[in-house]
């Protein structure tokens, strides 16, 4: 139970830090990740890999985009997995 109890809140606090660094992206993605322009996709319900990979592409470069990349210039990595892990537990997305 002890163990259970751990995770729980690991996972409460990863959540919570992934929510805290989002208000950027809502703007454009929605609150809760689902987007509020069909020209921008929804976040919820994505892989957490494929958000990963698809934030660090943006912040190194490899992918243009006008609004993305100064945005995933200023995440760190840990900014990064966090958005993605809060991302991939939300539901409605695709």
């Amino acid at each position: 139970m002890r163990v259970f109890s751990l995770l729980v809140m690991v996972f409460a606090s990863v959540t919570a830090a992934g929510a805290a660094n989002t208000s950027t992206c809502a703007a454009c993605h929605g609150l809760k990740g689902v987007s509020v322009n069909p020209a921008w996709p929804n976040l919820a319900g994505q892989g957490k890999d494929y958000l990963v990979k698809q934030l660090l592409a943006f912040k190194n470069g490899e992918r243009k985009d006008p609004l993305m990349g100064p945005v995933a210039a200023v995440l760190s990595e840990a900014d990064i997995e966090s958005i993605a892990e809060y991302y991939s537990k939300l539901s409605g997305g695709r």
